[in-house]
């Protein structure tokens, strides 16, 4: 007649012994190796403790129609300049020279959130002006609201020199956000939520390019235009307005952020525990070999013999 194994299941042995015996310390030093240098090899294998961490999002950004425009029409210092603030354009005398302005801001994907500006600028010059370089200055609200909710406003400079007379400067590129510390994981920051131009100034210093700039890039957070090779025209006929024509794009940013405790933790407890696996493994059957083998004595008691006891 023919057996076949129809179940198995393993047999539970208990191994006793009194408190003070050298096996009762085998099992204190196993324990101790088991869960302590798993924590030290996690720790010591760097990042251990998430400090930083990186998440996607597209930002909410809006132009402000904000624009300051400076234009070299000489060799001499000579130049055309005009902005939205009424308080410079005082300023700038027979300097001044408006343009025809053409803004448009498309969602090309249409989720709510604008991805392209079309900036376009016509600049009325006299017959004898020639154009050598520009400047143009754009102000955007710029918001996130992922983790951190940050609402501030941002600048892009728009800019270009030729030591020939453009008639045209064609610039397309994208406004990226730079980080010089990584953000919390949340709260309101507005910190930045304010002019990057004083407007309301009447002195010609709070419209220097180079003081606005610098006093920008002190920020944490800032805005830049990442343009590949701006195109510049050259040949423009007398009386011919000169042409800017501005596209930037609004990406997905990548935005760096310290974690909160309970993402740190975790982010070290997967670490601990991958580590923690190989140990238990190794030690539980080295544990198996010294009992079963009786190197170090006790007394083994199969889990049948204690339930038949309680009986």
């Amino acid at each position: 007649m023919a057996f076949y194994e129809v179940y198995s299941h393993p047999a539970l042995i208990r191994y006793k012994t009194s408190f003070c015996t050298r096996a009762t310390l085998f099992v204190a030093v196993v324990l101790c190796l088991t869960y302590v240098p798993p924590l030290l090899v996690a720790y010591r294998s760097q990042g251990f403790w998430l400090k930083r961490s990186t998440y996607e999002e597209q930002p909410v950004v809006r132009f402000q129609y904000q624009m300051l425009l400076v234009g070299s029409t000489g060799v001499m210092g000579e130049y055309v300049a005009w902005s939205t603030f009424p308080n410079f354009n005082r300023l700038l005398g027979n300097n001044l020279r408006i343009p025809a302005v053409s803004v448009r801001e498309q969602d090309q994907n249409q989720d709510g959130k604008t991805d392209r500006l079309i900036l376009q600028l016509a600049v009325p010059l006299k017959a004898e002006e020639q154009v050598y370089s520009v400047q143009l200055l754009l102000t955007f609200s710029y918001q996130l609201f992922r983790m951190s909710t940050v609402v501030m406003q941002t600048l892009a400079l728009v800019q270009h020199s030729s030591s020939v007379p453009g008639s045209q400067l064609f610039v397309s590129g994208d406004l990226r956000l730079h980080q010089r510390t990584p953000l919390p994981h949340r709260g309101l920051h507005t910190s930045y939520n304010v002019s990057v131009v004083d407007g309301a100034s009447p002195f010609a210093s709070a419209y220097d390019l180079a003081k606005i700039i610098g006093s920008y890039q002190e920020r944490n957070l800032t805005t830049h235009l990442a343009c590949p090779a701006p195109v510049w025209t050259a040949g423009r006929a007398a009386n011919v307005p000169f042409q800017i024509n501005v596209e930037i794009g609004y990406p997905v940013e990548t935005i760096s952020y310290r974690p909160g405790f309970w993402e740190t933790i975790k982010f070290a407890w997967i670490q601990y525990v991958s580590v923690l696996l190989i140990f238990l493994w190794v030690f539980e059957r080295v544990q198996t070999f010294v009992f079963h083998n009786q190197v170090l004595p006790t007394v083994p008691v199969p889990a049948s013999m204690l339930k038949h006891h309680h009986c």
